[in-house]
């Protein structure tokens, strides 16, 4: 059985898994340590034992490093690196883990490498790290075996840095989204066509085009489903109107009621992250109701599902898209859900364990 240790970015959670937790807990055969980092530089989650999420998983917090640490500030770095280094080198030392695989999925895991014994290196790559100095991610990926890039301007980014690169984009829990299943009506009495988001309402998610549309269109009902960050220069002035339903956030059993009650699902960029090509798994939901989908779009950006989403590139266009996609004549909806199962977790943990046993990883 593959011994595997993973360095995720994000804890383990039952209610709203990951794309590592969704990938790495799929792959068969294996016995998997996962290692999340600590929430803050108060969390003492490292001292429990390890949970056992799965038969063959168990999920450990890493000690916190108490706060940023500039790299030329050498000795305290080393030192807060080592420490974390030390935690997850005991402890699979105490679950006779021999030359695991390593999967690492943040830059900053370069500084763990010299640290740990591993037989093999694995570099998931689903963001860009603008943030960090380039050398870390570039060392990292170069240092990898196997390079999984989640969307082709990312590939295209690491390929100076590796050979071995495999495009991997994002994925859905499809069997969540199937469309025999029974559902309710989380809007009962409202009888206007409803356009829909899904997600978290960041600060940076350009609201524009649902506000431009929802004061052109008093007779549609737009909602925002998903919890709210505070700084939206949009979210006064959509709360003031009658058509916005803001009802907050909901459990992600009940996500795909509410995105069957639209008519439209609709797509929105964010301001802190221009031109990007990454997939959200938000668009593969869409997908999965085979309802119309309107997206907006960077200028010159491509789009990735000409044949199923109405892409726009600006208010106006938007507005228009809607009105069209509100009239779409049947016979999309298959197609949609076509692509999204395309893009089901289990298929891509496939492919992801398919290309490590040709590498002979696994």
């Amino acid at each position: 059985m593959k011994e595997i240790l993973c360095l995720s970015g994000e804890p383990w959670s039952n209610r709203l898994p990951g794309r590592t937790q969704q990938l790495v807990s799929r792959l068969r055969d294996a016995r998997i340590l996962y290692f999340s980092p600590a929430k803050n530089w108060r969390d003492v989650s490292f001292r429990r034992k390890g949970q056992k999420v799965r038969p063959n998983v168990t999920a450990y917090t890493m000690p916190p490093i108490p706060f940023p640490i500039p790299e030329a500030r050498r000795l305290l770095f080393q030192m807060a690196w080592n420490r974390v280094g030390r935690f997850v080198r005991e402890t699979a030392e105490r679950r006779h883990f021999s030359e695991p695989l390593l999967w690492t999925t943040n830059p900053r895991q370069i500084h763990l490498l010299d640290k740990l014994d591993y037989g093999a290196l694995v570099y998931d790559c689903d963001r860009t790290w603008d943030e960090l100095p380039p050398g870390w991610e570039g060392s990292l990926a170069q240092a990898a075996d196997v390079v999984f890039a989640a969307s082709p301007l990312l590939a295209d980014r690491l390929s100076p840095c590796s050979a071995n690169i495999a495009l991997l984009p994002n994925g859905l829990n499809l069997p969540l989204f199937q469309p025999e299943a029974s559902r309710f009506d989380p809007m009962p009495g409202v009888t206007a066509p409803i356009l829909g988001w899904s997600g978290t309402i960041r600060a940076s998610l350009d609201l524009s085009p649902i506000l431009y549309a929802a004061q052109a269109r008093p007779d549609w009902g737009f909602l925002l489903l998903g919890a709210v960050e505070e700084g939206n220069p949009f979210l006064r002035q959509l709360d003031r109107l009658s058509n916005v339903y803001l009802p907050g956030p909901r459990p992600a059993t009940e996500v795909p009621d509410w995105l069957y009650r639209c008519q439209v699902l609709v797509d929105l960029l964010r301001e802190d992250q221009p031109f990007g090509d990454v997939i959200s798994p938000r668009l593969y939901e869409y997908l999965a109701t085979g309802k119309p989908v309107v997206s907006m779009l960077w200028p010159d950006q491509v789009e990735q599902f000409a044949d199923v989403v109405y892409g726009a590139h600006d208010q106006e266009e938007f507005l228009t898209l809607c009105d069209h996609a509100l009239r779409e004549a049947p016979g999309l909806a298959l197609r949609r859900r076509e692509r999204a199962a395309e893009a089901s977790w289990p298929r891509r943990a496939g492919e992801v364990e398919r290309i490590l046993t040709t590498a002979g990883l696994l």
